[in-house]
């Protein structure tokens, strides 16, 4: 599962998800790619599942990039605890992502084949999504 290596500041407050997202929003590497219609918070294990799913479905034919990295730690207070005595400790970590942002792209596979290896992906995934290709995304 990704997560960072090491980190400076360990607790991170919670920040909102409004807007549009300003960076990530082209399809840079491959041909195919996966685009985030709705803001949410995408957990490591959606992308880890979303990438096997991929994987799986092209046989280790073609590449996959995976464009969101969880770096925003989640935290949790042990169950039944009292209300104050801090903030609970990391538990899971996140990546958060906005409306237009490419999260997953695909190369080196036919366009039904990367289309489908992506319906699979999103899937795993709590937000709706969308599939395009890299001359969809540069013109609109």
């Amino acid at each position: 599962m990704l997560m960072p290596k090491r980190v400076k500041f360990r607790r991170v407050q919670r920040g909102r998800l409004k807007g549009a997202a300003h960076k990530g929003t082209t399809v840079t590497y491959g041909q195919y790619g996966l685009v985030a219609l709705e803001p949410a918070w995408i957990t490591s294990n959606q992308i880890e599942a979303a990438r096997i799913a991929m994987t799986r479905y092209i046989k280790r034919g073609g590449n996959v990039w995976i464009k969101i990295f969880p770096d925003k730690p989640i935290t949790e207070k042990p169950a039944e605890t009292r209300m104050g005595s801090g903030k609970g400790s990391p538990e899971y970590w996140v990546a958060v992502v906005k409306p237009g942002r490419v999260m997953f792209e695909m190369d080196g596979v036919s366009e039904e084949d990367a289309k489908e290896a992506m319906r699979l992906a999103s899937h795993k995934l709590p937000i709706k999504c969308k599939f395009v290709k890299k001359e969809e995304v540069e013109e609109g």
